[in-house]
C-alpha cells in the first residue's frame, strides 16, 4: 500500500489528534492496538487509516466518553445521540461510581453534572483532575454562575455546557473537543462566552 508523506502524521501529531499523551500511543503500539507503519526508524500514522480504525473500533480512544449525571433522561440523551454517531458511552449516576470508572477506564472526554449523589460535583471534578490531569472535562449545568461552579474552577480549566440542550448540541460539543480543527459552532461560541463570564466573576 502506498502512503504519501503528506498523509502521514508523526507520533506527536497523533497524540494531539487523539487528545492523549505520547506514552499512551507507545503503549498502543506495543500492543499493536493502533494502525501504524515504520518510516526509517520512526513511527508514522496514516490519517485515513486512523479515522477508519476509530470508526470501527469499539475500544478506540476517540469512542470512550464518560457521562456523570444522576438524571436518567440526560444520560439517555447522551447515550442515544453519541452511540448512534459511533462513540462508546459509559454513564455513572454517583460520584463513587464515577471515580472507579475514571481510575480503571480510558476516556477521551468526561461530561460532569455538578449535582450528583455523594461528594459534590466540584470536589469530584478535583478528584478526577488529580487522577488524570490531562482528561478533558465539561461541566453540564443549568447554573453556570453558581457558587459550586466557582469552586470547580479552583481545580483547573473546564468546559461548560449549559442546560437545557439538544442532541445536536451534544454532538457539537463532542466534535469541538475531539476534533478541534473543525470550525467553532454557534453553540460552542455561546459556551465560551459563559466560561469567560465566570472567569470575570472569579
Amino acid at each position: 500500500m502506498n502512503h504519501r508523506v503528506a498523509e502521514l502524521m508523526t507520533l506527536e501529531e497523533m497524540a494531539n489528534y487523539l487528545r492523549v499523551n505520547k506514552k499512551t500511543i507507545y503503549r498502543m503500539l506495543d500492543k499493536r492496538d493502533i494502525p501504524a507503519l515504520k518510516v526509517g526508524h520512526r513511527w508514522r500514522f496514516d490519517k485515513a487509516s486512523i479515522d477508519t480504525w476509530l470508526r470501527q473500533s469499539s475500544t478506540g480512544i476517540k469512542s470512550g466518553i464518560l457521562v456523570i449525571d444522576d438524571d436518567e433522561t440526560i444520560c439517555a440523551l447522551f447515550k442515544d445521540t453519541l452511540e448512534n454517531a459511533g462513540y462508546k458511552i459509559t454513564t455513572a449516576n454517583s460520584s463513587c461510581q464515577a471515580l472507579e470508572l475514571v481510575k480503571n477506564g480510558v476516556y477521551a472526554l468526561v461530561f460532569l453534572d455538578l449535582l450528583v449523589p455523594g461528594i459534590d460535583g466540584a470536589e469530584l471534578f478535583g478528584k478526577i483532575r488529580a487522577i488524570k490531569p490531562e482528561l478533558p472535562i465539561t461541566v453540564i449545568t443549568g447554573y453556570p454562575e453558581s457558587e459550586l461552579m466557582m469552586k470547580a474552577l479552583n481545580y483547573g480549566p473546564l468546559g461548560i455546557m449549559k442546560k437545557p440542550f439538544k442532541n445536536t448540541d451534544v454532538l457539537t460539543a463532542v466534535t469541538n473537543y475531539l476534533h478541534p480543527r473543525t470550525s467553532v459552532s454557534q453553540f460552542s461560541q455561546k459556551n465560551i462566552v459563559v466560561k469567560n463570564n465566570i472567569r470575570h466573576l472569579h
